[in-house]
């Protein structure tokens, strides 16, 4: 059976967009090929021509704009509250034949990770990206479908795909440039002073990656959802795309968690160091008391101005007391250097 000829032909110059807040709306023929940027007005008369869909992408879009897109798309009335109101958790909803899909995102900025949010409606013939907080532009993605149209013609669910693969990739790095940190701390870490900022930088990186994981961690289930259900919304041909994304949260995942063990390990040595250090100290401080003590007790013996103390009237007596004192002192530090106190 001979194609659909579409009516709708790309604009010289791509139609203005008519809110700051739109990053880009694209419609696309059913075999991947763009057609061109549209206006939000415009999405309905796409839709009414078989074999297109639209890709839409909003940044902290207001109610206005998003009951707009409802009207557009049909959206249902709980996935369009939860993107009108951020701060929702990880998770994938079933509304009729859509979805409505929850991710959050991460982003390294001034050496602390910055945390955002990114609601993903997935129909049939749309995809929809709303970001909220401190997330990168999909448009790297998107340009990136639009280089594969043989890929892009399975519909919006390769957009999906390459929304989500962006979406986890941005975390490896946040871990590596952690571990690089990391070392760059151990010379801070196995010092015998204890420096304040090098164990409130350790407890920071732990707390920031812990966060991480509560952010990716339910993006296996997620995924893992994406990849066995769903058939009306996601081709065969891409489940093994889908795996691949499962495999690096993954991979994310498990790099996150031995990266917070290596932090409590270092948090941990740190402090051991310090305490030791500080009761090598100790040690030294109570050897050189107990070296005191001695003549301490002998002259305060002699201080006791009692009447009959015969030896203080032999002309030897001063140098013998001296010489025992010495000899005291002595035989207690030869002692305490066996010890390993000195």
């Amino acid at each position: 059976m001979p194609a659909m000829s579409l009516n709708i032909t790309a604009p010289e110059t791509p139609a203005p967009l008519n809110n700051s807040m739109v990053v880009n709306c694209v419609a696309y023929r059913k075999d991947g090929s763009k057609i061109g940027d549209i206006t939000l007005d415009a999405i309905s008369d796409v839709l009414k021509t078989p074999d297109t869909f639209v890709w839409v992408g909003l940044h902290e879009p207001d109610e206005h704009l998003l009951d707009k897109l409802q009207e557009e798309f049909c959206l249902h009335d709980l996935a369009v509250e939860d993107a009108k109101y951020a701060h929702q958790r990880t998770k994938i909803e079933t509304y009729g034949d859509s979805l409505f899909i929850v991710v959050q995102t991460a982003q390294l900025l001034g050496g602390s990770i910055a945390f955002g949010e990114t609601q993903i409606f997935l129909g049939k013939r749309y995809l929809i990206t709303v970001r909220h907080g401190a997330s990168l532009s999909y448009a790297p993605a998107r340009m990136s479908c639009e280089r594969s149209p043989e890929l892009l013609a399975l519909g919006p669910s390769y957009g999906l795909y390459a929304v989500l693969d962006f979406v986890v990739d941005n975390f490896l790095p946040i871990v590596r440039d952690f571990r690089e940190e990391l070392h760059d701390l151990e010379n801070d870490i196995f010092a015998d002073t204890f420096n304040r900022q090098t164990i409130k930088r350790l407890y920071d990186m732990q707390r920031e990656l812990m966060s991480m994981r509560l952010a990716a961690a339910p993006l296996q289930d997620v995924i893992s959802q994406l990849v066995r259900m769903h058939p009306h919304l996601i081709h065969d041909e891409l489940r093994a795309y889908f795996r691949d994304v499962y495999d690096h949260v993954f991979r994310v995942n498990e790099s996150t968690s031995a990266m917070r063990e290596m932090l409590s390990a270092a948090i941990s040595v740190n402090l051991s160091l310090v305490t030791f250090g500080q009761n090598e100290v100790m040690k030294k401080l109570a050897g050189w008391a107990a070296m005191l003590a001695a003549p301490t007790l002998i002259t305060s013996w002699y201080g006791m101005n009692f009447a009959h103390m015969p030896e203080l009237s032999q002309p030897w007596a001063y140098p013998a007391i001296t010489c025992l004192v010495a000899c005291i002192v002595g035989g207690i530090f030869i002692g305490l250097k066996k010890a390993k106190w000195f």
